[in-house]
């Protein structure tokens, strides 16, 4: 089997809307992976982490972070707690993150970042 490419993200964001829309006017052939309908496991997320650190993958400028109480957001001070609050909540995860068939993961979307994955493979 092939490698894949693989978006994760929440389905009815705008900003998937705008880079599914990329992939698909560019000919790629990917698959979704709706975080609230495919969900996300433990060992899925610390994937991410592990290769893109807590930090890039925390959204902190999104509407779900700016809604938490302060002190829940004064509580994430490292990896395991960034950890715990976006699998409790998958809407704090930056999105899009996608997956090329190499597997490098590229957070968030922007055209250009998207091209360059796309003439390399």
């Amino acid at each position: 089997m092939s490698a894949q490419w693989v978006m994760f993200g929440i389905k009815n964001c705008d900003t998937i809307k705008k880079a599914r829309g990329f992939l698909t006017a560019a000919g790629i052939d990917y698959r979704f992976h709706d975080y609230r309908a495919d969900g996300l496991s433990d060992a899925m997320l610390q994937e991410f982490i592990d290769a893109l650190g807590y930090t890039t993958l925390l959204n902190t400028r999104g509407t779900t972070w700016r809604k938490l109480p302060e002190a829940e957001r004064e509580a994430v001070t490292d990896a395991d707690s960034a950890k715990a609050l976006m699998l409790a909540q998958p809407a704090m995860i930056k999105r899009p993150l996608l997956r090329t068939p190499d597997g490098t993961l590229l957070a968030g979307f922007s055209e250009t970042s998207y091209q360059n994955a796309i003439q390399e493979k």
